[in-house]
């Protein structure tokens, strides 16, 4: 795996300073040059004892001073670190070299053969990674031509894994959001920050679009969460576009450090959000009902996604960006925090596997976003396990065929990141559901009301009775029905509509699925449900949605942050 993360600042002395240090924690180790334009004229601080930082910086710096003062960038230097991964072998010093080179020239820093090209250095101060530091301005006084800079630096990287049989990570297609600089990082660090604030804010916003009928709502959304917002408006008073800032988050001077909604995410754009919105046009905030009735909805309407994923290409991608707001809203949402860390994590994963090349089609998703506005605006209270745990057993099914979706369109990317957060979703899962199945067979039915039911599971079921009869699980199923029967459904005729809404051969335990599929089946159906919101929602005022704190979001989502990084 080779990983080049390109920042752009302002003075090269004080980066060099940095990088032929001791570092933060004393993680520097013997800081030297590996590769420079020109090895002859860049002085090596880390190898001569003659040369100072001083003396190099000039050196860099020299075309950039050769301007007059109106000529020169604001932000001369160029800075790419360039990262292995853990389990890669460690490079030698001419295969750093080699990658240093490659780098800059793919990039348009030094491209082969021009002696007019920018000038730059490569250091290495640990066996994982180098640093090169260029300056943007070119021998010749003109600026370096980096049109996508990082695109190129990416694929240049990924040629770069095969040559030298790295880790190999998944192409991109540009759809990714922005990954936080190293200063960004170091910044939340300092302050105390569980993460970047570009990562809070995009997660905010994300979490606003999830929640909103309309743009109105959007930033009434921003400011219940504690978000800064200015808007950027025409001559006519329409906003063109919005940027946000997190309190307290500020730069030398005290002013706040502002990020466009589209510098967040590609999908933050005001346009991008108009266009999702524009789907929900006519619809009014949920009411704040009972948080089991809107989970128990959004189960119902996750239920079809994967029939809905082999629909149309710009349907799928559509169902796709909602059921990443589906998740968005749990996440938020949850309350175990055992589960709710799983479910974060996830949500971190998937974000990545709602974009795409594929325009999307948000009619497509228009039930999905009502079920997650639900979520987010559900009253408190408990929710009870098993409909958590039922819950994430369906987002389960959801996000493995956006798996196989992807896959089937070459989204290398982003079906990484749907097993990703497949992989937290199977671990919130086993969080969500220890306690009820435990519960569920201390509750097992008496030895006559158990054969009672495993008759009716033959006649239900008679091809899977003996693989559910033989399941760990099978007394927790025999107490669900029991329960099911004593709140009037049919255990029969729930067991066959279990079994039908999807097949049980590939299930590992299909007591437990089956039990899941009863937890669903014996709410209401999504009609139901939504016909009742309506005659909740009679006479109330819109409520307000249930993150009106910005404090508790803090709270309830400083949770690290481990999900792999995908090359944009």
């Amino acid at each position: 795996m080779v990983v080049p993360n390109i920042v752009h600042g302002q003075r090269t002395r004080g980066l060099l300073y940095y990088l032929y240090g001791p570092g933060r924690k004393d993680e520097h180790t013997d800081p030297h040059m590996v590769a420079a334009w020109d090895p002859l004229l860049a002085p090596d601080p880390g190898r001569e004892p003659s040369a100072t930082l001083t003396e190099l910086a000039n050196v860099l710096d020299a075309p950039v001073l050769a301007l007059s003062d109106k000529r020169r960038p604001a932000k001369p230097v160029w800075h790419c670190s360039v990262r292995t991964a853990p389990e890669d072998r460690h490079l030698s010093e001419a295969e750093w070299a080699t990658i240093a080179r490659r780098i800059v020239a793919a990039v348009g820093i030094a491209p082969d053969g021009d002696l007019k090209a920018c000038r730059w250095v490569a250091i290495r101060h640990a066996d994982d990674h180098i640093h090169i530091v260029a300056t943007v301005i070119r021998v010749d006084g003109k600026r370096a031509n980096r049109d996508n800079e990082r695109r190129r630096a990416q694929a240049e990287c990924r040629r770069l894994e095969v040559e030298f049989g790295l880790r190999r990570l998944n192409p991109g297609d540009g759809t990714a959001h922005r990954q936080p600089t190293g200063p960004e990082q170091h910044k939340a660090r300092r302050t105390g920050r569980a993460q970047p604030a570009r990562e809070t804010l995009r997660e905010r916003v994300r979490l606003a679009v999830a929640s909103a009928a309309d743009e109105a709502g959007f930033f009434a959304a921003l400011g219940a969460l504690g978000v800064l917002v200015e808007r950027r408006r025409a001559p006519s008073g329409d906003a063109l576009g919005y940027r946000v800032a997190l309190p307290g988050d500020v730069d030398k001077s005290g002013v706040p450090v502002w990020f466009p909604g589209g510098k967040l995410a590609p999908d933050l754009s005001l346009p991008k959000i108009r266009a999702r919105l524009a789907e929900r046009a006519g619809t009014t905030p949920p009411p704040r009902q009972p948080a089991t009735v809107a989970w128990r909805y959004a189960i119902g309407e996750l239920d079809p996604v994967p029939a809905a994923l082999g629909q149309a290409d710009a349907s799928g991608a559509g169902v796709l960006v909602e059921v990443g707001a589906v998740l968005d809203a749990a996440a938020a949402a949850a309350r175990p925090v055992d589960v709710r860390v799983h479910l974060r994590r996830a949500q971190r994963a998937f974000e990545n596997a709602t974009r795409s090349r594929i325009r999307a089609d948000h009619r497509a998703g228009v039930a999905l976003s009502e079920a997650a506005r639900g979520i987010v605006y559900s009253a408190g209270g408990d929710l009870p396990d098993l409909v958590l745990a039922a819950f994430v057993h369906t987002l389960i099914g959801a996000v493995s065929v956006a798996v196989l979706w992807h896959e089937a369109h070459q989204h290398a990317q982003q079906a990484e990141a749907a097993r990703l957060a497949l992989a937290h979703l199977r671990a919130a899962q086993q969080e969500a559901s220890t306690e009820p199945l435990a519960a569920l067979r201390s509750a097992r039915p008496a030895a006559r009301g158990l054969a009672r039911y495993a008759q009716q599971v033959r006649s239900a079921l008679p091809d899977q009775a003996d693989r559910i009869l033989a399941d760990e699980d099978w007394p927790a199923l025999a107490a669900q029905l029991q329960h099911a029967e004593r709140n009037g459904s049919d255990g029969g005729a729930l067991l066959q509509r279990a079994e039908a809404h999807r097949e049980l051969d590939s299930a590992t335990h299909p007591a437990r699925v089956i039990i899941w599929r009863i937890v669903r089946l014996a709410g209401p159906a999504p009609a139901e449900a939504r016909a009742a919101a309506a005659e909740t929602r009679t006479g109330l005022a819109p409520a307000s949605p249930g993150f009106r704190a910005a404090d508790e979001w803090d709270a309830r989502h400083s949770v690290p942050s481990d999900a792999a990084r995908p090359a944009r």
